[in-house]
């Protein structure tokens, strides 16, 4: 590995910047706190409102995030199981970063349709 990509991994957990790019690296991190900055979802409904993702690909992504203390997991014992998935306490955090974000994103988007790149 480079020294440079290792600079940057040595980063994580003293940068603010590597390390929240650390934690939202995962290529649908994004979309699943933006689904549940509303409040609890089951993993059914989340699965519809995020298609196409497979089963395999948001249960891998819930899990690193549940790791990574983004989010939670609320087994109930019912017959079938439901299990609800809701922002963590460290993960309501970045509801105002969701709320910069999709601010600029329309603003990009204006951008692309002015610029004609879209």
């Amino acid at each position: 590995m480079s020294d440079t990509l290792t600079n940057i991994h040595d980063l994580v957990g003293r940068c603010p910047f590597a390390t929240s790019q650390k934690v939202l690296a995962g290529k649908w991190a994004l979309l699943i706190l933006h689904e549940l900055a509303e409040g609890p979802v089951r993993f059914r409904e989340l699965e519809r409102r995020l298609n196409p993702f497979t089963q395999a690909t948001l249960t891998r992504a819930l899990r690193q995030m549940e790791h990574d203390g983004l989010i939670s997991r609320k087994v109930y014992a019912t017959v079938p199981p439901k299990v609800e998935y809701s922002l963590s306490e460290m993960g309501a955090e970045f509801r105002t970063v969701l709320t910069a974000l999709e601010s600029w994103g329309l603003k990009y988007i204006e951008f692309m349709k002015a610029s004609g790149r879209i």
